[in-house]
């Protein structure tokens, strides 16, 4: 009977071992459907800005801001709702259909190169700097499931090559499929980090083609392409080169473009002050609202910054609102912020604040 008993409690004492793993397993390790957002980092753009020929120095700064996005298990989770400042998101609401963490990922950083090229062209249009545009390469953002290429192609690789033609945009990858039938292969030459590879790929009917009559119906990789593009100045000694490190998304370009500006004209457009804001841009210059902003008010706080530059609030095809300078008014008197948060439209708008600025005292 003594025996018996020895062995029941050396069981429970297991089952209760293998029960506290398990637990600690589903807590920590398992993962669920969410992301963490909270406030990120405001990074100095000087670093990151390169030009051939600086026009002046520059006693400020200008900085762009950051959101923190995390993958959640159950203690994060839990703790989401004990913590400041942190905002739980469904997976879906930031993935497309069928999109991995990994193509997410690479999404964010090709829309990050063309926010820069963006960022980029509205600097030389305010400057009146002449400039053309050089299309470069077509990267593969995602790869549909189900698709021979999807054994082949990943995110991120590179089309250098399509039936012995070199690619260099989309158009050209359809002109070497035009002829193409579902079954049929291609010889796909793509580059993936330092190493081009060549493949015979077989085709097929593309997602957005099933609704088509059969003979018309086009066939390709099964890739949703991207191109990547760069601007060029006519004159080298304007050349600008964007080095932004593992930040990606949209939402940097206002203050990419005034950090351009500012290495390219001979005034201090910071007159000495530390300036953070976001807002997406467009080559004419137009400030686009963006996702996140509650969470970069408190990263630019935090950073110092006297100054953030916020998008105007905009309205939705639906006709709601959304907000970005009045969601970022409502978090600055939330933290207690000494920040002025100035709205902005376009960059003049921000330029305009800038010149009736006074400078900081040394």
């Amino acid at each position: 009977m003594e025996d018996t008993g020895h062995i029941k409690k050396a069981s429970r004492i297991v089952f209760s071992v293998f029960a506290a793993i398990l637990l600690l397993y589903v807590v920590y390790f398992v993962p669920m459907p969410y992301y963490i957002l909270k406030p990120g980092t405001a990074e100095v753009l000087a670093p990151m800005v390169q030009v051939k020929e600086p026009a002046g120095e520059d006693k400020g700064q200008f900085m762009l801001t950051t959101v923190q996005l995390s993958e959640v298990n159950l203690a994060a989770y839990m703790m989401s709702f004990l913590t400041p400042y942190q905002e739980l998101r469904a997976k879906k609401d930031l993935l497309k259909n069928n999109e991995t963490q990994a193509e997410y990922s690479q999404r964010q950083e090709i829309v990050m190169h063309t926010s820069q090229a963006d960022a980029i062209q509205a600097a030389y249009n305010q400057l009146h700097i002449p400039y053309h545009i050089r299309k470069d390469a077509v990267v593969v953002l995602q790869v549909f499931p189900g698709f021979p290429a999807a054994g082949e192609l990943q995110a991120g690789d590179t089309i250098v090559e399509l039936e012995g033609k070199p690619i260099h945009t989309y158009d050209e990858m359809r002109a070497a499929l035009q002829n193409k039938k579902a079954g049929d292969t291609a010889r796909v030459g793509f580059k993936r980090g330092d190493v081009t590879r060549t493949r015979e790929i077989a085709l097929a009917v593309l997602p957005d083609q099933e609704k088509v009559e059969a003979s018309a119906r086009r066939v390709g990789l099964g890739i949703a392409p991207a191109e990547v593009h760069s601007v060029q100045p006519d004159k080298p000694e304007h050349q600008v080169t964007i080095q932004a490190g593992e930040i990606g998304g949209p939402s940097a370009g206002l203050m990419f473009t005034l950090e351009i500006m500012n290495r390219l004209s001979p005034e201090d457009l910071t007159k000495g002050h530390r300036i953070a804001g976001t807002g997406e841009i467009d080559p004419d210059g137009k400030v686009g609202v963006i996702g996140g902003i509650l969470h970069k008010v408190v990263a630019a706080d935090r950073a110092g910054a006297e100054i953030f530059f916020a998008p105007k609030d905009a309205k939705a095809a639906n006709g709601a609102t959304i907000p970005n300078y009045s969601a970022a008014v409502e978090r600055g008197k939330e933290i207690g912020t000494s920040m002025k948060i100035v709205p902005v439209g376009t960059v003049e708008d921000a330029l305009r604040y800038l010149a009736e600025l006074a400078p900081k005292a040394s």
